[in-house]
């Protein structure tokens, strides 16, 4: 049964068959705004060692501090991924605060599945364990976005019990009760 876990080396084959699917679709490039495309910019040509690898899941996990050094706009972030035994299926973001920006284009709480996982609930199950994090952390209700044109996770949000308020730009917003873990 997959289950959402810290970031973790005992994954790391996996992480990098994903990250060469999502690479595949075009995630990573410089115009990739995401939290995983900057990963991919930042750490991805250290994740092949395993030293490398073991210190990307540190700082994913040193994230959630608020003394981590960030640059200037990001916020503490708590990075769990979703696993099944030693297999990485996706992975979700929580967001300690939001900022101008987040409010209006990247929310609380962020997610992506590896493309050959996908269409098997995955997404919901994830947002769904995540929504309990995210009261822990603090948040009553969270910010969950997604792009105008993507349907599939508009389901996924909307699964979860989320409220459609707006459309700003090309994001469409929702808000979503967190829940007692």
């Amino acid at each position: 049964m997959p289950e959402l876990v810290r970031p973790t080396t005992d994954v790391r084959h996996s992480y990098l068959e994903a990250v060469a699917e999502f690479r595949a679709e075009g995630r990573g490039t410089p115009d990739d705004e995401s939290m995983l495309g900057r990963d991919i910019r930042t750490y991805g040509r250290h994740w092949h060692e395993p030293a490398g690898f073991a210190a990307y899941a540190a700082a994913l996990a040193a994230d959630a501090e608020d003394d981590t050094p960030r640059p200037a706009g990001f916020v503490p972030s708590t990075t769990l991924w979703y696993v099944e035994g030693d297999t990485f299926l996706g992975r979700v973001s929580i967001r300690h605060r939001l900022t101008r920006r987040l409010l209006d284009w990247g929310g609380l709480v962020g997610y992506d599945v590896r493309p050959t996982a996908r269409r098997r609930g995955h997404a919901t199950a994830m947002l769904r364990a995540a929504l309990p994090v995210a009261r822990r952390i603090g948040h009553e209700s969270v910010l969950v976005t997604c792009d105008h044109d993507n349907v599939g996770s508009r389901r996924v949000i909307e699964a979860n019990g989320g409220v459609f308020e707006d459309r700003r730009g090309g994001k469409l917003r929702y808000w979503i009760g967190a829940r007692e873990a």
